[in-house]
Order: C-alpha cells, then sequence, then structure tokens
C-alpha cells in the first residue's frame, strides 16, 4: 500500500509536507526489501540536509543501505524511538517507524518528486 497523500524518491524515501516541515521516512518496499532492521543512524538535529544528498544509514540482517534526503532542509527532529525499536521501520514506516523532520527549504523541489502513482508504477516494475 502506497499512501496518496506523501510523495517519493526513486531511492525509496517519503517525504510527509505540513506547512513549512516535512516528515522524512522510507517506504514499505524498502523495509522489505532491507528484511529487519537492526539499525538505523540518523543526523543532528540542527545539521542542513541537500537534496539527494546522503543524510544517514539503514541497517538490516541483509545490507546497510544509506538514506538520501527527498528535499532539501534543516533537521529539526528525529525519531528517537528507533534507537531502541528499529524494528519499527518494518512494522510502520510510514507512521511510527518516521525517521526525521525537516524545516523545508525550498517546497518547489516537492514538484520534482513522485506521487504515489508514479512510486507504484517504479515498484511494480522492478
Amino acid at each position: 500500500m502506497v499512501p496518496g497523500e506523501l510523495r517519493y524518491t526513486k531511492e525509496h524515501e517519503w517525504v510527509r509536507v505540513d506547512g513549512d516541515e516535512a516528515v522524512v521516512g522510507i517506504t514499505s518496499f524498502a523495509a522489505d526489501q532491507l528484511g529487519d532492521v537492526v539499525f538505523v543512524e540518523l543526523p543532528a538535529v540542527g545539521r542542513a540536509l541537500t537534496q539527494h544528498a546522503t543524510f544517514g544509514v539503514v541497517e538490516s540482517v541483509k545490507a546497510v543501505s544509506d538514506l538520501f534526503a527527498p528535499i532539501s532542509g534543516e533537521v529539526i527532529a528525529t525519531n528517537h524511538g528507533l534507537a531502541g525499536q528499529p524494528e519499527l521501520v518494518n512494522s510502520d514506516p510510514y507512521g511510527e517507524g518516521w525517521m526525521l523532520r525537516l524545516k523545508v527549504a525550498d517546497a518547489g523541489q516537492l514538484d520534482g518528486l513522485l506521487d504515489a502513482a508514479a512510486y507504484e508504477q517504479l515498484t511494480s516494475e522492478g
């Protein structure tokens, strides 16, 4: 299931914008491909992220994968719950498994991301 209100990257991150803030995580497709997530490394609050640049790492029983910023912005919060329960990325990727909150630098960057239909097409082709 791909939530319709989110925007997506080809690298399987999602972003939900609310005003000038955005919440970022990875998709259920990415979580399924990774397998059981055992560790998530996130950036410090206050760090400026650049669109498409790496912002962290997710480790699973199968692989270690970089995380890429879907949009540019300043990190205003990270999900501290993932330190003790990284499996939330697998069990609730669009809810409790969120990774960080950003202060949006350029809302126009959202136009370059995939909508739900385009993301579903991308994952069905793989």
